[in-house]
């Protein structure tokens, strides 16, 4: 039987034995607080974004803690021959980017909060732009799910993949071996945003102010990983990047 949006045990099985090998062998870890990462019952993980690696390093780290990653993927490589259709299989969300179609990767998130799945989301949209690496300002994807459902926002951050992928290179630098850091915070606590008209969605601003505590929560695990001070205000990424 097929555990909560969890993936077929074929699938599983593939997956594992692609991703776990080469994380374990490549990238020493540093993994804290996976015990306050729910192990029933639906979640969101809401996570910063350093490279184009961390979606499988934060996998992992998921996975090993006792959840499969829903990861939201671009609509574009579920058309790429092969990988569409692993992408799919382990249960991804494509995201349809700049068109009227974008509600259907929430829609589909839901069903998948439905069935008790945990749902990852990089609520910055893409990989930060801070010149010291930390959170931009986020999208309302995951605060909309949030408070559609009243599922619990899990923070999670991470450090040291920036190192193994700098954004926008191809090739990794894999040796000497980086560290991956993971810190997992409480659950964001959204408790005064919640409770607006029945059946409404919620408001716009509401949705704003949500996102910024989500993303503070993120950011505040960061600073702790890092052992530094975030800054005070978000970077806010270029209209243009």
């Amino acid at each position: 039987m097929r555990r909560p949006g969890w993936p077929t045990r074929f699938w599983v099985a593939v997956a594992v034995v692609i991703v776990k090998p080469l994380s374990w062998l490549l990238v020493k870890k540093d993994w804290r607080r996976g015990d306050r990462l729910p192990r029933e019952g639906a979640i969101i993980v809401a996570t910063n974004h350093l490279s184009w690696v961390d979606p499988l390093l934060i996998a992992h780290f998921l996975y090993n803690n006792g959840r499969w990653p829903v990861v939201l993927a671009k609509s574009g490589l579920f058309a790429v021959p092969v990988i569409g259709h692993m992408v799919r299989a382990l249960r991804a969300i494509p995201v349809y980017r700049g068109s009227a179609d974008a509600v259907r990767s929430l829609r589909e998130s839901e069903e998948r909060i439905a069935e008790g799945a945990c749902v990852m989301f990089y609520p910055e949209g893409t990989c930060t732009r801070d010149p010291e690496f930390w959170p931009m300002e986020g999208k309302t994807g995951a605060a909309r799910l949030a408070l559609e459902t009243g599922v619990p926002v899990i923070p999670v951050a991470h450090w040291g993949a920036q190192e193994i992928l700098p954004y926008g290179e191809k090739r990794p630098r894999l040796f000497p071996r980086k560290t991956f850091r993971v810190l997992v915070g409480p659950p964001v606590d959204l408790s005064k945003y919640r409770g607006g008209p029945e059946g409404q969605p919620p408001r716009a601003e509401v949705l704003r102010e949500a996102t910024a505590d989500i993303m503070a929560a993120v950011t505040e695990q960061l600073a702790e990983l890092r052992g530094e001070k975030a800054p005070t205000a978000p970077f806010k990424k270029p209209s243009d990047s």
